[in-house]
């Protein structure tokens, strides 16, 4: 991550890579098929980090809180400058965040089976789905105003983000014929 964060993605290679471990080549190709494997290799344990902190909260306690809460909580415990550099190293990097896109889907379904399981739901449960669809979008929003403000960390715009959802959602519909 130091090379790509120092030389920029594209411009660090993968013998640079294996140079930098002490590693050769084909020893790297044993764990990693490609560099962008080596950067989402550094984001792998995070669905089952908010799996875990979805078994922390209280089974009673809304799907929506549940899910806010364990963001937040797990936005004070695991974000650091660090996490904050490889977050815009993907996002500045279009093979990266093209990537990017297709670990969402993943942990969105994660999250949902989180949920389920918690709620003791069945997995298809479409309110665990739409919850978790909609923590998803407001897990991307909030990378991205913490990327434009790193001053603030991304639960505060999380925070918002959920109250605006809840406000909208508490809406009555708009029946036309």
């Amino acid at each position: 991550m130091r090379l790509f964060l120092e030389r920029g993605f594209e411009a660090t290679t993968l013998d640079d890579i294996a140079a930098a471990a002490d590693v050769s080549r084909r020893s790297l190709f044993h764990y990693f098929g490609s560099k962008e494997e080596i950067v989402f290799s550094t984001k792998a344990d995070f669905p089952a980090l908010v799996a875990e902190a979805i078994n922390r909260r209280p089974v009673e306690e809304p799907l929506l809180d549940m899910v806010e809460n364990a963001f937040v909580e797990l936005a004070q415990t695991h974000l650091s400058e660090a996490s904050r550099d490889l977050a815009r190293l993907i996002q500045d990097t279009p093979a990266l965040s093209a990537g990017d896109q297709a670990k969402y889907e993943k942990f969105e379904r994660v999250l949902a089976k989180a949920l389920a399981d918690r709620k003791e739901r069945p997995q298809d449960d479409i309110e665990c789905r739409v919850t978790a669809a909609a923590a998803i979008g407001i897990l991307k929003l909030s990378t991205q105003a913490w990327l434009a403000a790193p001053e603030t960390g991304p639960d505060t715009f999380g925070r918002a983000a959920f109250a605006a959802l809840r406000e909208v959602a508490g809406q009555a519909p708009d029946v036309r014929e």
